[in-house]
């Protein structure tokens, strides 16, 4: 390299003979030399590039081994009772288990307890080492995708606080698994559908709001809009807190730009499918709107049904539409059971942006942006006014202990 750098040094300084220098020096050829100081300018800016190039040099090697150091440090070795993960993508978060790991946190002090089975497959609840609780989910081999990996870090790379969090997955021996956060107030049929317990009204509206709230994040994602595919009751899970958590993603598809898609495989639950996606296999972003609004209406109604078929959503969707039109009174559409709760208003509200939402036709339907912001809005005045309710009647329960105090 040094060479190099001289034969380049004297090609810059050297001039064609005959021209006119202030000091001229002669050795073996013709050469005229430029003056000293502007040689010693060039020699300096020589070594700088010289340097320059060492630098960079040394930062590439660095940089190199501090990755693989990186790559290596997310593994961690199985020691003890302790999990043994990998790191299938450095930015995806995500874990590789392995298959005796998933059996051991099945199988956790003897016991195998079945939470219940999704669109692809079987739920067992887990037990990490750590004492952790998790849904791991046992995919059916009818189910299995060639591209499970690839498919599996594009999920996990889509976070919202009312999404189910995907923590890792196992590929091994012709098995496939996904390990999902726990949920411990089981789904939402359960909740709706319990016969020692009501689901209040001032709940059903937030599980709804946050439910609209989730769509319009998957709806508008940067990559493309995220169809869930699958929206129903016992695919919306509930935290300690009775926070929703939308589940099972097996079915979801990412449209990308385009604004539909045709499937030849017509996947879902078909009491909540959208009439058009299941007449011309054309998938959009509406599918999820009318499923929506099928949920909104048995939230709304508390009709006892788990997993609804043609028939029972036909009724149910006909009668929230006489009530909207007059034809029927409101009474008959309110839930018994919470009858007392209810913000009328606010009920109105929902029940006009569900029957929407259920439109035939995917052009009669609300955005989900406009669905959002009504929900958001009937969540924040119900909020207000059964805080209200409260308050007054503390207050009319005060009164009669007062007179006795007084007595």
């Amino acid at each position: 390299m040094g060479k190099a750098l001289s034969r380049l040094i004297l090609v810059l300084v050297a001039v064609p003979a005959g021209c006119k220098a202030d000091h001229d020096f002669v050795s073996d050829g013709e050469y005229i030399m430029v003056k000293r100081s502007t040689f010693a300018v060039l020699i300096v800016f020589a070594l700088l590039v010289v340097g320059f190039a060492i630098a960079i040099t040394k930062y590439l090697r660095n940089k190199t081994k501090a990755n693989e150091a990186t790559a290596e440090s997310l593994k961690s070795s199985s020691q003890g009772n302790r999990v043994h993960v990998e790191v299938i993508s450095r930015w995806s978060g995500l874990y590789r288990f392995t298959k005796e790991e998933i059996e051991r946190a099945i199988n956790y002090a003897n016991s195998r307890i079945y939470l219940g089975s999704g669109s692809a497959g079987q739920v067992y609840q887990g037990v990490l080492p750590s004492g952790q609780l998790v849904a791991i989910k046992h995919i059916h081999k009818t189910a299995m995708s060639g591209s499970f990996v690839r498919e599996v870090e594009q999920l996990s790379k889509v976070r919202h606080p009312n999404l189910v969090c995907l923590f890792g997955y196992c590929d091994q021996e012709g098995d496939q698994y996904l390990v999902y956060e726990y949920c411990a107030n089981g789904n939402l049929a359960q909740n709706l559908l319990r016969s020692d317990s009501v689901l209040p009204w001032e709940a059903r509206v937030k599980i709804l709001r946050d439910c609209a709230s989730v769509l319009r994040f998957l709806h508008t994602h940067p990559d493309g809009c995220i169809v869930h595919r699958d929206i129903k009751l016992t695919n919306i899970l509930l935290t300690e807190n009775k926070v929703p958590k939308l589940s099972d993603f097996g079915l979801a598809k990412m449209l990308e730009m385009e604004e539909t898609k045709v499937f030849t495989d017509v996947r879902g639950t078909i009491g909540y499918m959208d009439p058009e996606y299941i007449t011309h296999s054309k998938l959009t972003c509406s599918s999820d709107i009318y499923s929506f609004g099928v949920v909104a209406l048995q939230l709304l109604s508390g009709r006892k049904v788990i997993e609804l078929d043609t028939v029972a959503r036909d009724s149910l969707t006909k009668k929230a539409k006489d009530v909207v039109n007059g034809k029927k009174p409101l009474e008959e559409f309110i839930d018994p059971r919470v009858r007392n709760e209810v913000i009328i208003e606010d009920f109105v509200l929902i029940l006009e942006i569900a029957v929407l939402c259920v439109a035939s036709s995917s052009t009669g339907r609300p955005t989900i942006k406009d669905v959002f912001e009504e929900m958001d809005k009937a969540q924040r005045n119900t909020t207000i006014k059964t805080k209200a309710r409260k308050e007054m009647t503390a207050a009319n329960l005060d009164v009669p202990y007062a007179k006795v105090l007084d007595v």
